[in-house]
This record gives structure tokens, C-alpha cells and sequence, in this order.
């Protein structure tokens, strides 16, 4: 099934004209649980590996065989999805109590080469904002699942570009790590809807006037917003309206529908500028800290991200870009957090540099 997501609720370019210059296209993956194949682009899917080509594996020192055994977390995964709408079965409290963090795999060593998690692989044809080396058409994402990594002790991530039809007999079964250092690290295999969208840039990194004109428009957008409310009000608190209702309860339930229909605020950063969610492309968005450069370690150029990781697919303010298909289903866990991972304080970004994407990436966090 595809997935589209609804027209933005204005018009921006056509209130600012100057955000023309401060577009760019991104595309929203719209993972959802189910397994791909081995050629199909796909979140925690088999890849279209070569046989005869080592897999990546983490070298650098940390505790490797203590955390969560991935056996574990799929299976605690696969219960809460079963017994949605019901309590836990006997069995079922069983076995998620079972389930707990520890030293799972004693003998593997600090030092032992740890395979690395297969986290995406991106086809060209499928993700048209995917930029990689020229004449690679196929990006695979890998990371240690373990945030242990680097000075901000993070989780190492691992970038391979291929050229897809170079690939003979593929690699199966493919390895992975016993263990991870949280369950939020480690991916739902999903399958992926790529859908092309609009951005426009973060409002911190407009100019100036620019902030000041979006600012004055969102002020005047609610200051018509409360002016409706305050007409509503008076018409409620009317003794002829509110004679017209039999109780005070059903006079408070008439209100609450009508609330609900209301219109939902317009905001540029929620509404209008970046997508949320797992996406190719885009602007990176700097909502929990100042924005920060990100530039290139090998040349300078400033890099903008590759891919972004969120931790969901939209939150309460950003509600607006939830898929028409899944506008039913707004409250699924499957919908909402199809792939549970969770990174930071809810997103990562790859970044890679444009004028070179062999030279060393680099993470953000928010």
C-alpha cells in the first residue's frame, strides 16, 4: 500500500514567497512491520548481500556480550503486537518476565569482532533523494548496537554503497550480534512506502525578517483562532443555548464534540517546514538544541543529512503529516512506532558530504 501524505495545510510559499529559496525535497519512508526481500528496499530487512564479502563488524573495545539478547526483544515485540486489546496470557507474563538484561554471552570478549545490525537498505529507483558515489545505486545501512562508541558514546554507524546488479549469490543467513546494549537499538523489520515531499528550511536558520514575517503571521493566526472562541463562548454560556440541553453533562458533551471539530493550530515548524519521521533527503531540524554546523571532516563543505532515524513516524504536534491511509489507525503503535528504535532524545541523522559521499560521515542527534 502506498502512502500519501495530506496537503499541508497552507499554502507557505504562497504567504512567504522568499521560503522558494529554502525548499528542498526529502523522502518520507513510511516504514511499516512486515519482512521485504533480500532486492527490495526495506528497514532491518535481508540484504542484498554478496556471498563471498565479509560482513561489517565492530572492532572498537566495549562490553559485547552483556545487554539484550535480540532474541529476546523480537520475541517480547512479537507478544505486545499479539496481545494488543487483551491482557498477557499466563505464558505470555512468563516469558516476558524471563526476559531480562544481563551477561548473555560470557565468552564473547570486549575485543572479539562483533557483526554489525543491518538497520536499511535503499534502492536509487525507489528513493529519489538518495545520493551516494556515482554509479551506485544502492545504499546499506549498518550500526553496533551498543552505545559505546566515540566520546559521546554513541552507536557506530556504518554506511556501504554497491552497485545493486554486481550482486551474484546473496549472502544467507546473514549474521547479526547476540546481544544489544538496549532494545530501543535494535530495529523491527519493515517494509518501506517511499513518498516524495517538500521541506522548507528550520526557522532558526531563516534570516532574520524572515523569523519576524512567520512569527507576526502565526500571532495574527491565533489571535483569530481566540477571537472565535471567545464569540463561541458567549454563544455557549447563552441562556437560550444552553436551555436547550436537558443536563449539564450534555450540555459539556456538545461542547467537547465541538471542540473537536475545530480546526487544529497552523505552526511552521509542525506544520509546514519539516517532515517527521524516517526519511532520505530533507533539513535536519534543530528543535532541542541551537543548530549547530555539520560539516564535512575531510573537506569543509557543509553536510547535509542523508538519512534521519526517528524514534516516530509523528508526534502530537506534527500529527498533520500523518498519512491519509493511516488517518484510522492514528493511535497503532504499529502506525505511530512501526520500527522501535529510539536514539538520542528521539532522532539521529546521517549526514554525508555532497561533494564527496565517500568522505567520513557524521551524526547528530536531537
Amino acid at each position: 500500500m502506498t502512502r500519501t501524505t495530506p496537503p499541508r495545510p497552507v499554502d507557505v510559499e504562497g504567504v512567504f514567497p522568499a521560503l522558494a529559496r529554502h525548499r528542498r525535497t526529502a523522502t518520507r519512508l513510511h516504514p511499516r512491520q512486515g519482512r521485504a526481500k533480500p532486492e527490495e528496499s526495506s528497514v532491518a530487512g535481508p540484504l542484498l548481500w554478496p556471498a563471498d564479502e565479509p560482513w561489517p563488524v565492530c572492532t572498537a573495545v566495549h562490553r559485547k556480550g552483556t545487554g539484550r539478547l535480540l532474541s529476546d526483544v523480537r520475541l517480547r515485540r512479537r507478544i505486545q503486537d499479539e496481545a494488543r486489546g487483551r491482557d498477557f496470557t499466563a505464558e505470555e507474563r512468563w516469558l516476558l518476565d524471563g526476559m531480562t538484561r544481563g551477561t548473555h554471552v560470557p565468552a564473547l570478549r570486549d575485543e572479539d569482532p562483533l557483526p554489525m545490525l543491518a538497520v536499511a537498505q535503499l534502492h536509487a529507483r525507489d528513493v529519489p533523494d538518495l545520493v551516494g558515489p556515482e554509479g551506485h545505486d544502492l545504499l546499506q545501512v549498518f550500526w553496533c548496537p551498543f552505545e559505546a562508541h566515540g566520546p559521546e558514546r554513541t552507536i557506530d554507524v556504518e554506511l556501504r554503497w554497491r552497485r545493486s546488479a554486481d550482486v551474484g549469490a546473496v549472502l544467507d543467513p546473514q549474521p547479526e550480534p547476540p546481544v544489544a546494549g538496549r532494545e530501543e537499538c535494535v530495529p523491527t523489520s519493515c517494509v518501506v512506502h517511499p513518498e516524495r515531499v517538500v521541506e522548507h528550511e528550520y526557522l532558526g536558520l531563516l534570516g532574520e525578517e524572515l523569523q519576524e514575517e512567520i512569527a507576526d503571521w502565526e500571532e495574527s493566526l491565533l489571535d483569530e483562532e481566540n477571537e472565535g472562541k471567545e464569540d463561541e463562548e458567549e454563544d455557549a454560556y447563552d441562556s437560550s443555548s444552553s436551555a436547550s440541553y436537558a443536563t449539564y453533562e450534555e450540555y459539556e458533551a456538545a461542547m467537547a464534540a465541538a471542540r473537536a471539530q475545530e480546526p487544529e493550530e497552523i505552526d511552521y515548524m509542525s506544520d509546514l517546514s519539516i517532515a517527521p519521521g524516517w526519511k532520505v533527503g530533507g533539513f535536519a531540524s534543530w528543535h532541542l538544541t541551537d543548530p549547530g554546523p555539520v560539516d564535512c571532516p575531510a573537506c569543509g563543505t557543509p553536510m547535509p543529512p542523508l538519512l534521519t532515524v526517528a524514534a516516530v513516524e509523528c508526534d502530537g504536534a506534527s500529527r498533520s503529516w500523518l498519512p491519509v491511509e493511516d488517518r484510522d489507525a492514528a493511535d497503532d503503535p504499529r502506525v505511530i512506532d512501526p520500527v522501535g528504535v529510539h536514539l538520542g532524545r528521539g532522532l539521529m541523522r546521517v549526514h554525508t558530504c555532497p561533494t564527496d559521499p565517500a568522505h567520513p560521515h557524521r551524526l547528530t542527534f536531537q
